[in-house]
């Protein structure tokens, strides 16, 4: 899902290089400078962790804007900026690499900037124009355990017990914490589930933004039965009279399901009432409202720039023409084909007894998050057993043996192989497939996610005939994405690599 700040942490090593700024002819007229154009040096406060925030802008050679931000203290520098505006005093902007948004006003002397950062939840982020540009803070590089030999399913709980024997005594999982991990992994088709901390094997957890994932999957099951068309717009499939069609191409279902669209991270109506619960209250009436402001038209050559709005506007869609909710709609095409009885949405009174509390990136006690319109991007709850299914059927859709008399079913099997086509580029070095993005150096399809107060990371390679998942009751902390780094580690065990270090 989205979080706080420490975004810029998890993504840290995502960030492409800025393209060198176009020089100007010496023959022609140098734009008059921008009222924001210069540095500008702020600090974002969560708990006990502060970052330092660097943002220069400058105005190109045809007089654009454009603006890089430097997260100093994480040595994150040049994270280009993007749907750059300034309105009168108003000036806002994305950073796509770490799903961030930043908006405020400009001051009458132009000396500071006031505003909000944005990647789920609102912080502070107040800016004071500076005179010389900082440096990054230097950081130590990434701690590796050695490598050993591929570890077998069968093996991994013996391995990880001492991988993690730190962070149970005194770190990320340590009893003070109130923190747990389910872990489920597959090899060659043996199969684990196993806990740490104060998580049961079958503890159920929000998973955030693997939810995508089953969203790209419901489509690939209706394109499948021929109910719709990867190239349809999504317009055709919001109630009549949401949006007007635009004069040029238009946001199709997979400009949608690969990141595409031209869409911002977040709507720009979305202003809920409770932030500890931020999503209860955003309605198909604001995603409607929405849409029809923003218009549907996808800009001419539009880039991978992730976006929550995205993926819930094409689950709505997906709804809408099913005429069912999207939690009707993901059993009946999804976990019902393939027998998840503990990955849904509403969760039962029994299964609350196994829902595991969630804590912020500080271990303190974090609310559930609710999503409505937005249900596509982000709203499962499962458990790693369950996820551990799914997987598997990713990996193997010929093994798929769906209940009999099951109508969605009859298509699993071709919309797994379906969902997994590569369709386009999205970060550095990794396609995109509906949803799922793929790593070439490592042959992982793969998905993350995080809410205010759990996260997940999950991943299937074919060709190595392995997967696993990581569910976490914790969020995203001043160190990153535990979730993420178990993840990868656990897969660099599985491949018998070099494996990130856990201790710290």
């Amino acid at each position: 899902m989205v979080n706080r700040f420490p975004w810029l942490i998890s993504f840290l090593a995502l960030a492409p290089l800025m393209a060198p700024a176009q020089q100007n002819p010496s023959n022609a007229p140098a734009p008059a400078p921008s009222a924001v154009e210069g540095i500008w040096l702020g600090e974002l406060h969560a708990g006990s962790a502060t970052l330092r925030v660097q943002i220069v802008v400058k105005t190109d050679s045809g007089g654009k804007l454009a603006c890089t931000l430097d997260s100093l203290d994480q040595g994150a520098m040049g994270l280009p900026c993007d749907h750059i505006e300034l309105k009168g005093g108003n000036f806002s902007f994305d950073v796509p690499v770490v799903h961030g948004h930043w908006a405020g006003q400009l001051s009458a002397d132009a000396k500071t900037l006031t505003g909000t950062w944005d990647q789920g939840s609102p912080l502070g982020l107040n800016l004071v124009r500076q005179s010389i540009a900082l440096g990054a803070k230097p950081i130590p590089p990434q701690a590796y355990d050695p490598a050993m030999a591929p570890v077998g399913a069968a093996d991994l709980q013996s391995v990880l017990d001492r991988d993690l024997a730190k962070a149970l005594a005194t770190g990320e999982l340590a009893p003070s914490t109130g923190v747990g991990v389910s872990i489920g992994v597959v090899e060659h088709g043996v199969k684990r589930v196993f806990s740490y901390g104060a998580a049961k094997p079958d503890s159920i957890f929000e998973i955030g933004s693997m939810t995508k994932t089953f969203t790209g999957l419901i489509l690939a099951q209706m394109a499948e039965q021929g109910r719709v068309e990867l190239d349809d717009p999504v317009r055709e499939l919001l109630p009549p009279g949401t949006v007007a069609k635009p004069t040029g191409p238009e946001i199709t279902l997979l400009d949608l399901a690969t990141q595409h669209s031209g869409l911002p991270r977040m709507p720009d109506n979305f202003n809920p009432a409770d932030q500890a619960n931020p999503y209860a209250d955003y309605h198909a009436a604001n995603l409607y409202a929405f849409v029809n402001g923003h218009g549907v038209a996808v800009p001419a050559g539009a880039a991978f720039l992730y976006s929550n709005l995205g993926f819930g506007l094409l689950g709505q869609a997906l709804a809408v023409r099913a005429g069912q909710s999207y939690a009707d709609l993901l059993k009946a095409e999804v976990t019902g084909p393939l027998g998840l009885a503990d990955t849904t949405i509403a969760l039962s009174p029994a299964q609350l007894s196994r829902f595991l509390p969630g804590h912020d990136g500080e271990h303190r006690p974090a609310h559930a998050w609710d999503l409505d319109a937005l249900a596509g991007a982000g709203a499962i709850r499962s458990t790693a057993g369950d996820m551990l299914t799914y997987l598997e059927a990713n990996l193997h859709p010929e093994n798929v043996k769906p209940p009999a008399g099951n109508a969605a079913g009859a298509t699993m099997q071709a919309a797994l192989n379906f969902s997994h086509q590569l369709r386009a580029d999205s970060l550095p070095g990794m396609r995109i497939a509906l949803a799922w993005l793929y790593k070439a150096e490592t042959g992982n399809y793969w998905h993350n996610g995080a809410t205010g107060g759990y996260s997940s990371y999950g991943f299937f390679n074919p060709k190595g005939d392995y997967a696993a998942v990581v569910l976490v009751n914790t969020s995203i902390g001043s160190k990153g994405s535990f979730a993420d780094r178990l993840g990868e580690h656990i897969g660099q065990r599985l491949a018998g690599k070099p494996a990130i270090s856990l201790a710290d």
